[in-house]
């Protein structure tokens, strides 16, 4: 789960790192409060807050001298949407701009923590190239990019870092202000499940501080249960709205930009299946995992999900019956049918526990629905029925 760049910073602050004092705006008389917040004497750095990066490319992002030049940045974003080079076509809603203290900058660096699943650690990556694409440093200037494994319970290896100091060319009292500043991200990192945490970039002021410009937190979703307080700061309107839907029923879905509908159990089945699809060259719509253990009432829920993208002309079923019960896939799949409207066709196989009772079922319904019993020819009746 990502967080909005302002609720990154109060969780920053809450574990004292420095961040700059900003105020919000959800509407246009929330200016003059939110002005209030800040020291606004040399003019303050608006904000758009939307999940994507590359907001200063687009606008987004930009330095504000009068409180007019602030009117007109939120009239221009406020209730728009935003189209990066990391979002699709449609962008992200604006719902909230941030206007923030500005900082005398002197040099710009990078800091991040992130689950390192190669080492099975913690590992945080550091930077003298900040404020830009850190990946196209690696690849550039690899030789710039410092890491430390956090292992052993955890622990920060102290020479190691007095020597990324050094690298980093800091001051005694530099020196002094990184190990606290890693010290409270490595606390929040564990403390809040995060999966990744992102300062980029990490400044040196003019007088000579350390200071978090921005700040980036992605969350480990499979520990939300026990984190009640950011599961609050939940922002689903920059989800995709089908995605959120199947979180809400336990589906695990991800839109794609084909027009053939998958619903499958098991992700490695799923992927198997839509790498059929495109062997027969045709375009998976989503990868859609109803689970190992899929009731009639998630088949159904599922198939909904599926039709409610307006791309999908054919649906595929491909289920391979272990724990799940084919009959129970089957009646799923006619009360959802017989629910809502479908007018695209939809190709099923049923493999395994209870196929025989689910197929029978099927066939028996009266429905538009047309059974396979192998994938290869499921996958190449729907690629030519949505042709």
């Amino acid at each position: 789960m990502n967080l909005h760049e302002y609720q990154s910073k109060e969780l920053f602050e809450l574990y004292n790192l420095p961040v700059s004092k900003r105020g919000l705006i959800t509407k246009l008389s929330d200016i003059d409060e939110a002005l209030e917040k800040i020291d606004f004497s040399n003019g303050c750095v608006a904000k758009v807050q939307a999940h994507t990066g590359g907001r200063g490319k687009v606008g987004g992002v930009q330095l504000c001298k009068t409180k007019e030049e602030i009117e007109k940045f939120v009239n221009n974003w406020l209730g728009k949407k935003i189209v990066t080079n990391q979002t699709d076509s449609q962008g992200l809603p604006v719902n909230i701009i941030s206007i923030d203290e500005l900082t005398s900058i002197e040099a710009e660096l990078y800091m991040s923590l992130i689950v390192d699943r190669a080492d099975k650690c913690v590992s945080m990556i550091v930077s003298r190239a900040g404020g830009m694409n850190i990946e196209e440093v690696a690849e550039t200037n690899p030789e710039k990019i410092l890491k430390i494994k956090f292992q052993d319970g955890h622990k920060v290896d102290e020479n190691q870092l007095h020597e990324v100091c050094n690298k980093l060319e800091f001051s005694s009292e530099q020196t002094k202000q990184f190990n606290e500043i890693v010290k409270g991200c490595k606390k929040l990192f564990l403390e809040k499940d995060l999966s990744l945490l992102e300062i980029n970039p990490l400044v040196i002021t003019s007088d000579g501080n350390l200071h978090c410009l921005d700040a980036k937190i992605n969350v480990d979703e499979n520990a939300l249960y026990r984190q009640e307080e950011i599961q609050s700061m939940r922002d689903s309107s920059q989800e995709d709205e089908r995605e959120y839907q199947a979180k809400q029923h336990d589906l695990s879905y991800v839109s794609l930009d084909g027009n053939i509908g998958c619903m499958v159990n098991g992700a490695g089945l799923a992927m198997g299946t839509m790498d059929t699809i495109k062997l027969y060259n045709g375009e998976p719509a989503n990868f859609l995992d109803v689970g190992g253990t899929a009731t009639k009432e998630r088949v159904g829920e599922a198939l909904k999900l599926i039709l409610s993208d307006h791309n999908v002309k054919g649906i595929l079923v491909n289920i391979f019956g272990g724990i799940v019960r084919c009959d129970l896939i089957a009646e799923g799949i006619i009360g959802a049918i017989n629910e809502i409207e479908v007018d695209v066709p939809i190709v099923v196989r049923l493999q395994g526990n209870m196929s025989n009772e689910g197929k029978e079922l099927l066939n028996s319904s009266g429905l538009n629905v047309i059974g396979e019993d192998s994938l290869m020819k499921a996958s190449q009746k729907i690629v030519e029925l949505v042709k």
